[in-house]
């Protein structure tokens, strides 16, 4: 036990410096490496040697720039659509459409947020979603409707996540991708659950019609995740449950709603996202180029940044105002630094075997005592961590080193909890209100509800994994 602790001290000495002393992630990161550097020099683990240094380098630069071309891009873009109020323009859309109260929620909560969240990610939708909600509904009720709307956080960012937590599994992005959806899909159902409660629907009609949309987004992100790949997947799931909702305002009104000019780069992201996917299955050109680390490998080629960059490039020359140099910079250097620690934390512990005793612990549990286990500790990287991408790095290292055949089940736990923690994070919930203006007491009742949820969360996925574990045991 006492080795364990010892191990295991530079994930806790993270999780203090974040919860208890309010360190921004990027200090406490930065700890946590100096931490496990210490302890390595130290003899706390196997010993130094320049073969292991080597691995720890390769790997940690090739998963840092398979990260960092993905959130650059991205954070342009979405510097870019702030600039020409499109967050704004996509609310004032959405009144247009003539929804029902009922239908309000679920569509922007199962299909508007998701959708925009997938394609950019960093809290994003948000800008559209909160003064929509709160428009459309009280203050707090709105405030936290739109935090139940980041359910899609595991997808984020054209699944930027679940792509980073493949390659620390060593499992094959689709599988992941899918595995993770069916482990995701009563959250998606309870959280849109929530929100329509919290809008006091009664009707069984619409609470029919939550269960058939929730079922149809479930679908198409299982689906996209196993044929195409994760990249897409939010995206298309958002995509087909704003698809239906557009489909019944037009037979209400006997029109469509014009989507709005200023967000054109979402239409035009889209567009290029599914027109390069289309692409390279059918030529297999982004297989070409591989980089390979001693572990991990990236197909450059086959990054969402690519889409990400040419959109971006196209905002620039349509606005005339120059690229975002000195915003990006300032945007990017404090999650792209926090990143690449996390990476580099997550690395040293594998590499250095820092995680020995950690596997030997999870390798004693089984069914429920396990999918408890990894949910909870998961959950809480992801919410420390404020990020899907930071809580997969701590976690998911030791469950790759896990002899067992559930492997691929208990990554995509880890990816699950992982990201609906982080969707309730203090970095959400200081945009959501930062957005909504909200006083102190509407502050500490969103922590309170977001951390709730984060719970809630927790038990829902452990509950779900034991189901699928149990399930994919007895057809081994």
């Amino acid at each position: 036990m006492a080795a364990l602790l010892l191990q295991m001290s530079p994930i806790g000495l993270v999780i203090a410096l974040i919860l208890l002393l309010r360190r921004p992630p990027v200090q406490a990161a930065l700890a946590g490496v100096a931490g496990v550097l210490l302890l390595w020099g130290l003899g706390a683990a196997q010993p130094l040697s320049t073969a292991v240094s080597g691995a720890i380098l390769q790997d940690t630069l090739i998963l840092f720039l398979s990260t960092a071309c993905v959130i650059v891009p991205g954070l342009a873009f979405v510097i870019l659509v702030e600039r020409a109020g499109a967050p704004q323009a996509i609310g004032a859309w959405v009144r247009e459409l003539g929804w029902t109260p009922p239908m309000q929620v679920i569509f922007i909560v199962l299909g508007l947020a998701p959708l925009l969240e997938a394609m950019t990610g960093f809290g994003v939708s948000l800008i559209a979603t909160v003064p929509l909600l709160m428009g459309l509904f009280s203050r707090q009720v709105g405030m936290k409707m739109a935090l139940a709307g980041m359910v899609v956080m595991p997808w984020g960012t054209l699944g930027l996540a679940t792509v980073i937590g493949a390659l620390l599994a060593h499992v094959p992005a689709q599988e992941l991708g899918s595995h993770s959806a069916l482990v995701s899909a009563p959250v998606f159902l309870c959280l849109a659950a929530v929100a329509l409660g919290l809008a006091g629907v009664r009707s069984v009609r619409a609470w029919l019609g939550l269960g058939s949309i929730s079922l149809l987004f479930s679908t198409v992100l299982y689906a996209v995740n196993r044929w195409i790949g994760p990249e897409a997947s939010g995206v298309l799931a958002g995509l087909a449950v704003a698809a239906v909702g557009l489909g019944i305002s037009w037979a209400r009104r006997g029109a469509l709603v014009r989507w709005p000019q200023a967000a054109w780069p979402y239409l035009a992201l889209l567009a290029v996202i599914i027109a390069s996917r289309a692409l390279f299955l059918l030529s297999g050109w982004d297989g070409m180029w591989v980089v390979h680390g001693a572990n991990v490998s990236w197909k450059p080629l086959a990054s969402p940044g690519l889409a990400l960059l040419l959109v971006v490039l196209m905002m620039v020359g349509r606005q005339g105002a120059g690229f975002p140099w000195q915003a990006l910079a300032t945007r990017a250097r404090f999650p792209v630094a926090t990143i690449f620690l996390f990476l580099l934390l997550s690395q040293v512990m594998v590499k250095a075997g820092f995680l020995v005793e950690a596997q030997r612990a999870l390798q004693a549990l089984s069914g429920v005592s396990l999918a408890s286990t990894v949910s909870l500790l998961a959950g809480l990287a992801g919410y420390v961590t404020g990020s899907n991408v930071g809580g997969n790095t701590l976690v998911m290292p030791s469950i790759a080193a896990l002899s067992t055949v559930h492997g691929p089940w208990l990554a995509a736990m880890v990816n699950s909890a992982a990201g609906h923690g982080a969707l309730g994070s203090l970095s959400i919930l200081s945009l959501i209100i930062g957005l909504a203006g909200a006083n102190r007491e509407e502050e500490h009742g969103l922590i309170r509800f977001g951390f709730a949820l984060v719970l809630l969360n927790i038990v829902i996925v452990a509950a779900t994994g034991v189901v699928l574990l149990y399930l994919s045991g007895a057809s081994a």
